[in-house]
Protein backbone atom coordinates (compact mmCIF):
# COMPACT_ATOMS: atom_id res chain seq x y z
CA UNK A 1 0.00 0.00 0.00
CA UNK A 2 2.86 2.34 0.86
CA UNK A 3 4.46 1.70 -2.56
CA UNK A 4 1.19 2.50 -4.36
CA UNK A 5 0.96 5.78 -2.46
CA UNK A 6 4.56 6.70 -3.36
CA UNK A 7 4.01 5.85 -7.04
CA UNK A 8 0.81 7.91 -7.09
CA UNK A 9 2.62 10.81 -5.41
CA UNK A 10 5.45 10.62 -7.96
CA UNK A 11 2.97 10.67 -10.87
CA UNK A 12 1.14 13.62 -9.34
CA UNK A 13 4.39 15.57 -8.92
CA UNK A 14 5.45 14.79 -12.50
CA UNK A 15 2.06 15.92 -13.78
CA UNK A 16 2.23 19.15 -11.79
CA UNK A 17 5.71 19.88 -13.14
CA UNK A 18 4.52 19.27 -16.70
CA UNK A 19 1.55 21.57 -16.20
CA UNK A 20 3.81 24.30 -14.83
CA UNK A 21 5.51 24.59 -18.22
CA UNK A 22 3.84 27.44 -20.10
CA UNK A 23 3.31 27.29 -23.82
CA UNK A 24 4.91 30.18 -25.67
CA UNK A 25 4.28 31.37 -29.20
CA UNK A 26 6.60 30.37 -32.03
CA UNK A 27 7.86 33.96 -32.15
CA UNK A 28 8.87 33.88 -28.47
CA UNK A 29 10.37 30.40 -28.72
CA UNK A 30 12.34 31.29 -31.85
CA UNK A 31 13.64 34.57 -30.38
CA UNK A 32 14.74 32.78 -27.21
CA UNK A 33 16.51 29.98 -29.09
CA UNK A 34 18.29 32.52 -31.32
CA UNK A 35 19.52 34.64 -28.40
CA UNK A 36 20.29 31.76 -26.00
CA UNK A 37 21.15 28.81 -28.24
CA UNK A 38 23.22 27.10 -25.53
CA UNK A 39 20.60 27.37 -22.76
CA UNK A 40 19.66 24.27 -20.77
CA UNK A 41 16.96 23.47 -18.19
CA UNK A 42 14.58 26.00 -19.74
CA UNK A 43 11.23 26.64 -18.05
CA UNK A 44 8.69 29.30 -18.99
CA UNK A 45 6.31 31.39 -16.94
CA UNK A 46 3.88 34.10 -17.97
CA UNK A 47 4.71 37.43 -16.31
CA UNK A 48 1.56 39.22 -17.52
CA UNK A 49 -0.75 39.33 -20.55
CA UNK A 50 2.05 40.43 -22.89
CA UNK A 51 5.27 39.10 -21.35
CA UNK A 52 6.94 35.75 -20.78
CA UNK A 53 9.92 34.85 -18.60
CA UNK A 54 12.28 31.97 -19.26
CA UNK A 55 14.45 30.59 -16.49
CA UNK A 56 17.47 28.62 -17.67
CA UNK A 57 21.14 27.81 -17.22
CA UNK A 58 24.17 28.49 -19.37
CA UNK A 59 27.38 26.76 -18.30
CA UNK A 60 25.88 26.13 -14.85
CA UNK A 61 24.96 29.80 -14.24
CA UNK A 62 21.31 30.72 -13.54
CA UNK A 63 19.63 33.23 -15.82
CA UNK A 64 16.16 34.52 -16.57
CA UNK A 65 15.09 36.42 -19.66
CA UNK A 66 11.91 38.28 -20.45
CA UNK A 67 10.32 38.47 -23.90
CA UNK A 68 7.24 40.28 -25.14
CA UNK A 69 4.47 38.12 -26.54
CA UNK A 70 5.67 39.14 -30.03
CA UNK A 71 9.16 37.74 -29.37
CA UNK A 72 11.02 40.97 -28.56
CA UNK A 73 13.77 40.41 -25.98
CA UNK A 74 13.25 42.77 -23.04
CA UNK A 75 15.90 41.91 -20.47
CA UNK A 76 18.17 39.22 -19.09
CA UNK A 77 18.94 38.70 -15.42
CA UNK A 78 22.08 36.79 -14.43
CA UNK A 79 22.72 35.55 -10.92
CA UNK A 80 26.10 36.88 -9.69
CA UNK A 81 27.88 37.04 -6.36
CA UNK A 82 28.11 40.14 -4.20
CA UNK A 83 31.84 40.24 -4.92
CA UNK A 84 31.10 40.52 -8.67
CA UNK A 85 29.21 43.80 -8.19
CA UNK A 86 30.99 46.93 -9.42
CA UNK A 87 32.78 48.74 -6.58
CA UNK A 88 30.52 51.79 -7.03
CA UNK A 89 27.41 49.65 -6.44
CA UNK A 90 28.90 48.00 -3.35
CA UNK A 91 29.91 51.38 -1.90
CA UNK A 92 26.47 52.88 -2.47
CA UNK A 93 24.74 49.84 -1.02
CA UNK A 94 26.94 49.77 2.09
CA UNK A 95 26.49 53.52 2.66
CA UNK A 96 22.71 53.26 2.93
CA UNK A 97 22.10 49.61 3.88
CA UNK A 98 25.17 48.62 5.92
CA UNK A 99 23.24 46.35 8.31
CA UNK A 100 21.18 44.63 5.60
CA UNK A 101 21.56 40.89 5.08
CA UNK A 102 22.10 40.16 1.38
CA UNK A 103 19.95 37.30 0.13
CA UNK A 104 20.83 37.40 -3.58
CA UNK A 105 22.45 39.50 -6.30
CA UNK A 106 21.82 39.78 -10.04
CA UNK A 107 23.05 41.69 -13.06
CA UNK A 108 20.28 42.88 -15.40
CA UNK A 109 20.90 43.79 -19.05
CA UNK A 110 18.02 45.51 -20.84
CA UNK A 111 17.04 45.81 -24.49
CA UNK A 112 17.74 49.56 -24.16
CA UNK A 113 21.42 48.79 -23.57
CA UNK A 114 21.33 49.56 -19.85
CA UNK A 115 22.90 47.47 -17.11
CA UNK A 116 21.37 47.45 -13.64
CA UNK A 117 22.13 45.50 -10.52
CA UNK A 118 19.62 43.99 -8.14
CA UNK A 119 20.43 43.26 -4.50
CA UNK A 120 17.78 41.32 -2.62
CA UNK A 121 17.95 41.90 1.13
CA UNK A 122 16.22 40.09 3.95
CA UNK A 123 13.99 42.26 6.14
CA UNK A 124 12.41 40.57 9.15
CA UNK A 125 9.90 38.16 7.61
CA UNK A 126 10.12 39.43 4.06
CA UNK A 127 12.66 40.56 1.50
CA UNK A 128 13.17 43.72 -0.52
CA UNK A 129 14.75 44.22 -3.93
CA UNK A 130 17.08 47.19 -4.32
CA UNK A 131 18.20 48.35 -7.77
CA UNK A 132 21.31 50.27 -8.80
CA UNK A 133 22.60 51.62 -12.08
CA UNK A 134 26.11 50.80 -13.26
CA UNK A 135 27.45 53.94 -11.54
CA UNK A 136 26.10 52.92 -8.15
CA UNK A 137 23.08 55.22 -8.04
CA UNK A 138 20.20 53.57 -6.19
CA UNK A 139 17.12 53.52 -8.40
CA UNK A 140 13.55 53.90 -7.23
CA UNK A 141 11.06 51.13 -8.07
CA UNK A 142 9.61 53.09 -11.00
CA UNK A 143 13.12 53.64 -12.40
CA UNK A 144 13.90 49.92 -12.37
CA UNK A 145 10.80 48.82 -14.31
CA UNK A 146 10.54 45.66 -12.19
Amino acid sequence: MKNIFLVALAILCASATGCAQKKVSNAVDSAFKTKFSNATNVSWDKENDHEYEAEFKINGVNYSANFSDTGKWLETEQVITYEELPQSVKQSFMASHKDAKVKGVAKIDTSEGETRYEIEVKQLLSSEELFYDANGKELQDDDSED
